[in-house]
Formats: structure tokens, C-alpha cells, sequence
């Protein structure tokens, strides 16, 4: 049954709405960034360019690297742009754009993120890389989406409502990562949960001139532990990448490298140093994978 023109949207060119891409010009391992100044940070270390595509906060580049084919991707911040990208990211590989029918064989990508993100515990140095192993979204996006909750996600989730009970102002969802992509990456770094947070201030306990309902959030979120796993870091997009490529069949790992400590209250004064750092050491691992 073919998709209507209202549901996937392509352009004149027979291009994707908002990344704007065809099919041919995504590759199957994609790097996602959430500044579109950073698409070149990571991009200039490729051997080779192909394309260079951009619309809105969108931008992508695709390219060789020590022959392998890679994309690196905006996706602005926040949950919402990710259920926009990561949509049409599967829309570009999983569905015939001449027919608009569903490709009877699926394509999974490997989709990986590299992000900036606060620590939550005090002893996690700044510069480190944070490597999350399970996500908690604080955002509501994937309560628009029916969930295959495995037995470990259910249980984080009810540890988390007890430990917060009765003062979450949220229903938190949790997703794990996929740990054969983690694996395969063997990253050296700070693994644990990651929360991701639909804001910067507020939803992060950040207060400047507007009141929090819950004021020691911080406090406790960063107390809680499952199995003696912490949560590591807060940022705003992880959940969503990891729900939605559960959701659709993809491979997903998203490392931070953690700009400030929230505990401490310091910040990173070398953070594009060592953001440089983070590409050039992803971007090593991701070349060892085999195709």
C-alpha cells in the first residue's frame, strides 16, 4: 500500500522534507551531531567528501574514510528533531521513494551520536567520554509510539518512580542501548545511564529567574542507582535516538563528552579540545568495524 503524500514528504527533486537527502546520499553508518557547526569538525577528517547537503539546522555530509562509507548529520537539540531525523533516516534506506511502498527487506544503520553532556557524579572528570548503556528520557516522545519494554527497562523505570516517589513531575520512559553496537565500538570511557531532559534549564535544574518544581532534582537523580549503576550525565537527545532506532530496527550508541560537572560546578575549559578528541577517537573505532 503506498504511503500518501501527506505522510512521506518529498520534494520536486524527490528529496526527504527536512534533511533534504536521497537515498544514495546516506551511507550506512551515521554519526549524529546536534551542532550544525560540528558536521565539519567531524567531516574534515574524511578522505574524501561526496555530498555535502544542507536545510534549516540540518546539514550532512557524506564521505570515505579508510574506505569506509560514512554520513555525519545535524540534528539541532532537542527530542523532537530526533523523531524527525531518525524517521527519515529509515525512510531513506527502508522505503522504495519511486513506489512509497515499504522495502520487503529492512536496512539497519548504524547510527551513532556524539554529543556534549553535563556530569552528574563528582567524580567524572571533565573531558571524559560518557558511554550510555541504558537512557531515561524525561521527554514524553516515546509514549506516541507502541514500546517492545524489555523485562530490565520496566525494572529501571519502577526503581526510578520509587526512588523520586511521589515528586517526579514527568512519567520518565527508559530504553537501552544496543549493546552489540557497543561492543563492536570497545570505547574506553564512563558507562552508565544518561537522562535525557527536554530542556537546558528548568528540566535540567537549572535555575536563573524561573522557579523549579522539584529543587533538589538533581540531587537525587544523581543518587539513584540500578544494580550499582549510576546516572552519569544529562543531556537532550539520547532517549530519543535509542527509542526510535529500537523502534525501527537500528543500531544505536551515543557518547558525550562531558563539558561540565553539575556537582562541582565547574566547566570545562578545554572543551573543544577535547570534543576534537572525541571525534578523532569515535571515528577510529567506527573505521575498525567491519562493513
Amino acid at each position: 500500500m503506498p504511503i500518501a503524500a501527506s505522510e512521506l514528504i518529498l520534494t520536486s527533486k524527490n528529496r526527504i522534507y527536512h534533511v533534504n537527502l536521497r537515498p544514495e546520499e546516506l551511507a550506512q553508518t551515521v554519526i549524529t551531531v546536534g551542532d550544525p557547526d560540528r558536521v565539519p569538525l567531524v567531516s574534515r577528517y574524511f578522505d574524501e567528501i561526496e555530498f555535502k547537503i544542507a536545510h534549516r539546522e540540518l546539514i550532512t555530509h557524506t564521505g570515505y574514510l579508510n574506505g569506509k562509507r560514512l554520513s555525519v548529520i545535524s540534528t539541532g537539540m532537542g527530542t523532537p528533531n530526533i523523531d524527525i531525523v531518525i524517521n527519515e533516516l529509515d525512510a531513506l534506506v527502508n522505503i522504495d521513494f519511486e513506489t512509497r511502498e515499504v522495502k520487503s527487506k529492512p536496512v539497519s544503520l548504524d547510527i551513532i551520536r556524539l554529543g556534549t553532556a553535563g556530569g552528574l557524579q563528582a567524580d567524572v572528570p571533565l573531558g571524559a567520554l560518557a558511554i550510555t548503556d541504558c537512557a531515561i528520557g524525561f521527554d514524553n516522545l516515546m509514549c506516541f509510539y507502541k514500546q517492545n519494554i524489555t523485562t530490565e527497562e520496566q525494572a529501571i523505570r519502577s526503581e526510578l518512580i520509587n526512588h523520586f516517589n511521589p515528586s517526579l513531575p514527568c512519567d520518565p520512559y527508559v530504553v537501552s542501548s544496543e549493546k552489540s553496537l557497543v561492543n563492536d565500538l570497545q570505547l574506553d570511557g564512563v558507562h552508565g545511564m544518561t537522562a535525557t531532559c527536554p530542556g537546558f534549564y528548568g528540566p535540567q535544574n537549572r535555575v536563573l529567574r524561573g522557579s523549579v518544581v522539584l529543587e533538589n532534582f538533581l540531587d537525587q537523580l544523581s543518587q539513584f542507582r540500578y544494580q550499582q549503576m549510576p546516572v552519569v550525565n544529562f543531556e537532550m537527545e539520547t532517549s530519543a535516538i535509542y527509542g526510535m532506532a529500537k523502534l525501527l530496527g537500528h543500531r544505536a550508541c551515543s557518547v558525550s563528552a562531558v563539558i561540565a560537572n553539575r556537582q562541582t560546578g565547574e566547566f570545562d575549559p578545554n572543551m573543544s579540545e577535547n570534543v576534537d578528541r572525541m571525534i578523532q577517537t569515535v571515528l577510529e573505532k567506527i573505521t575498525a568495524l567491519k562493513s
